[in-house]
């Protein structure tokens, strides 16, 4: 158990209007606003995350928004898609609350016997609601409109389209320890027995599809949960064993990550549980204030201008 991936960290995308996105993940989706901080290498940039009550890993949705962001295009080499679990017979309940709130969804399908609804955040990030077929027992948070028995739970899975899938499916397979574990048309589902959520990448050949370009509504990198630091640095040396261009170790204040590109162009991340959301603001005060780190405290005001409003 100790060297092993453990499904799903984190995934982060970009988005445009900084105040627009957080209405939207916190009063229409329903999601925790976990923390307010700033892109490590542009400052004047926010980075969101948005998870559970204490950013959980595999619930975690972290965002830089750019404002006046040009529109990404969706293509291939991306995170094309973010599935979110949802409690069976929630369908109703969100099928009224986006048509009440303007977000483009479609009507409910099927993909691998569970029911999804397809839906866009309001940059154009595709996203699908998934009741799944294996019991999801995370306490998801609850808003006053989003109640426990409809909120999300978490990540259920993530879909990346790819030109040519063998390479990226050998990452996953012989580095991160998944196994293929069903196919449908031209998607493959690999899933990790290491956790029991969060677990799941669906891979989707589309060898005549655009490659994508980044920008607002696209994601920009999926992150894989590690335990600690001593297993970050065995997957360093296992993934720098095959010849990828792999980083060194980055403090990213809440976990430590890695990066690197796999074969297919997604930008893959790989981060710690440790130390955690609980490090700098109590657990009942997340989000609720600009938390900088220590190479910009002393560019607060600088930095406090410069940013979008959210009140």
């Amino acid at each position: 158990m100790e060297n092993k991936i453990l499904g799903l960290h984190h995934i982060t995308a970009i988005a445009d209007k900084a105040k627009r996105n957080l209405d939207f993940y916190t009063k229409v989706l329903g999601l925790r606003l976990l923390k307010k901080t700033v892109n490590f290498d542009d400052p004047g940039t926010y980075h969101l995350y948005y998870g559970d009550e204490k950013g959980s890993a595999g619930t975690i949705l972290t965002f830089f928004p750019y404002e006046g962001a040009r529109r990404g295009l969706t293509g291939t080499g991306m995170i094309t898609e973010i599935g979110y679990s949802v409690p069976a017979g929630s369908f109703a309940f969100w099928l009224n609350r986006f048509a009440e709130n303007g977000v483009p969804y479609q009507q409910p399908a099927e993909r691998f016997g569970e029911k999804y609804i397809a839906f866009q955040d309001p940059d154009g990030l595709q996203f699908a609601l998934i009741a799944s077929n294996t019991p999801d027992a995370r306490v998801p948070w609850e808003t006053p409109e989003v109640k426990a028995d409809v909120a999300t739970k978490g990540f259920h899975n993530a879909t990346l389209t790819l030109r040519d899938s063998q390479a990226t499916a050998a990452i996953l397979t012989e580095i991160f320890d998944y196994k293929l574990q069903a196919q449908e048309g031209n998607r493959q589902r690999f899933a990790t027995d290491a956790v029991e959520q969060a677990g799941i990448i669906d891979l989707v050949d589309a060898p005549n599809q655009i490659r994508g370009m980044g920008g607002a509504g696209t994601n920009h990198h999926i992150a894989f949960r590690v335990k600690n630091e001593e297993v970050l640095t065995h997957f360093r040396d296992k993934i720098a064993s095959r010849g990828l261009n792999i980083t060194h170790k980055i403090d990213r204040n809440y976990f430590y990550s890695l990066y690197f590109r796999e074969p297919g162009g997604v930008l893959f991340e790989i981060a710690t549980d440790n130390p955690g959301f609980g490090i700098d603001e109590p657990w009942d005060q997340l989000g609720s204030g600009l938390l900088l780190p220590p190479q910009y405290e002393p560019r607060r005001d600088e930095i406090e201008a410069i940013l979008p409003k959210l009140d």
